[in-house]
C-alpha cells in the first residue's frame, strides 16, 4: 500500500485513474477537472497563525452535503458523562475486554466502542476521552465521522484497514494512526479485533518540542505516513449510513453513494499513521532516570505553556545503562491522569504464552507501555 511521508507537510495526491484531476493555479475553479466538486476541509479557524493553520482541498464526484438529515442513534457504551460513576482516587485495572463471537453477534468498529474514562467535554472544546474498541466485523456501507475531536487509534489485536476520504491505510499492532476531526472513515477487520483510542477535544496532535535534544530524535517527521488518493464511484441503492459523533452523542444519516469519492486532494490536514518501532529512544547513560516525558511520541497542547491536554508516550525496548541507580524507575505522584496499557507485540522475543511470565519477571522492562495523560 502506497503512502506519502512527513508530518504536517503540504501534500498533494490524485488517483492515477484520473490524471490531471488536481486543478492548477487555484483551489476552487469555476469548473473543476472531470466535473468534480471542490470542498475545503478546515481543521482550524481561517485566521489561525500560519504554523497552526490546517486545511485540505478535496475534489470529489458528489458533494459531502448531499445526504438526508441526521437523527439520533444509539450510543451504546460510548459516553462523555463523567458523572455516571462516583469519583475514585484509587489505581484501577481491569481484564481485557472480551471480543464478541461472530456466530453470536456481529459487531463493527462503530458499535464496538466502549468509553473507559475522560475529562472535560466536547462542548467546551477542552478535554479527552479514552475508549476501547472490540469488533469482529467490517463496516459495510457505513462510515464514522468525529465532529468532537481527533481519534488516536492504537490496534492491540488484529490489523485494521481504514478507508478515508484521503485514501486507505493498513494499520497493524505496533502502529498507531490519527484520524483528525471531521474526517470520514470506515474500518475493515480480518477477524477478532481490539484496540485503544485516545480522543482529544479542541486541539490536534503534534510532535513534542525537542529542546536540547536537538533537531533529531524521538518520533522523526519523515517516519509518519499519510495515504494517497483513492476513490470509488459507487451508488448504494439500499442506503449508505454516516455515523457522526457530535457533542458526545451519536447521530446517523443516509445517502445513496459512497463518501469515499475524492479523486484528488491537497493540503496539510490529513489522516496519518506511524510505526512505533521507528521511535528513536533517548535514555539515561550516567545515573538516575530521566523523566518519562522523553518518551513522548505525540502531544496535544493546552493553552498553558508546557502543559498538554494529552501526551501519547511509549516505553519501547532499549538499553538501560546507568551507575548508582536502582533499575526500576522512581515512584512519583502527579496531578495528571495516566492510562497505561501493556503490549506484547512490540518485541518478538515475547511469545504470547510467555507474556505473563515476562511481565512479572521483567516488569520494569516492559516492551511496550502506552500512556495517556
Amino acid at each position: 500500500m502506497a503512502y506519502m511521508s512527513g508530518f504536517g507537510n503540504e501534500f498533494s495526491s490524485e488517483d492515477p485513474r484520473c490524471p490531471g484531476a488536481l486543478p492548477e493555479g487555484q483551489n476552487s475553479p469555476q469548473v473543476c477537472p472531470y466535473g468534480l466538486y471542490a470542498e475545503q476541509l478546515s481543521g482550524s479557524a481561517f485566521t489561525c497563525p500560519r504554523p497552526a493553520n490546517k486545511r485540505s482541498w478535496l475534489y470529489r464526484i458528489l458533494p459531502s452535503v448531499k445526504h438526508k438529515p441526521f437523527i439520533a442513534a444509539p450510543c451504546g457504551d460510548l459516553t462523555e458523562n463523567w458523572n455516571e460513576v462516583e469519583p475514585d482516587p484509587n489505581q484501577l485495572r481491569w481484564l481485557p475486554f472480551s471480543i464478541p463471537t461472530p456466530t453470536k453477534k456481529k459487531v463493527d468498529f462503530a458499535t464496538g466502542l466502549h468509553t473507559i474514562c475522560g475529562a472535560g467535554d466536547a462542548k467546551s472544546r477542552n478535554g479527552i476521552g479514552v475508549h476501547i474498541y472490540t469488533c469482529n466485523a467490517s463496516m459495510v456501507d457505513m462510515c464514522f465521522n468525529n465532529s468532537d475531536g481527533d481519534f488516536l487509534i492504537v490496534p492491540q489485536q488484529g490489523e485494521i484497514l481504514i478507508t478515508t476520504e484521503f485514501g486507505k491505510m493498513l494499520v497493524e499492532p505496533n502502529e498507531i494512526c490519527v484520524i483528525q476531526q471531521g474526517m470520514r472513515f470506515s474500518v475493515d477487520v480480518f477477524g477478532a479485533t481490539r484496540g485503544y483510542i485516545l480522543e482529544v477535544y479542541g486541539a490536534h496532535f503534534e510532535l513534542p518540542d525537542l529542546g536540547p535534544i536537538g533537531g533529531n530524535g524521538l518520533a522523526n517527521p519523515r517516519d509518519f505516513q499519510c495515504p494517497v488518493a483513492w476513490y470509488e464511484d459507487r451508488h448504494v441503492a439500499a442506503g449508505y449510513t454516516i455515523i457522526n459523533k457530535y457533542q458526545g452523542k451519536l447521530f446517523a444519516c443516509q445517502q445513496d453513494f459512497s463518501p469515499f469519492n475524492v479523486v484528488a486532494w491537497h493540503g496539510n490536514y490529513t489522516p496519518y499513521k506511524y510505526n512505533l518501532t521507528n521511535f528513536m529512544v533517548i535514555n539515561c547513560v550516567a545515573f538516575d532516570h530521566a523523566d518519562p516525558s522523553i518518551f513522548t511520541v505525540l502531544t496535544a497542547k493546552s493553552t498553558r505553556p508546557g502543559v498538554a491536554i494529552a501526551d501519547f508516550v511509549i516505553f519501547p525496548p532499549r538499553w538501560g545503562v546507568a551507575d548508582r541507580t536502582f533499575r526500576p524507575p522512581y515512584y512519583h505522584r502527579k496531578t495528571a491522569l495516566q492510562h497505561t496499557r501493556c503490549f506484547m507485540c512490540l518485541s518478538p522475543k515475547l511469545h504470547p504464552k510467555n507474556l505473563n511470565f515476562a511481565l512479572i519477571k521483567s516488569r520494569w522492562q516492559f516492551d511496550g507501555i502506552i500512556l495517556f495523560g
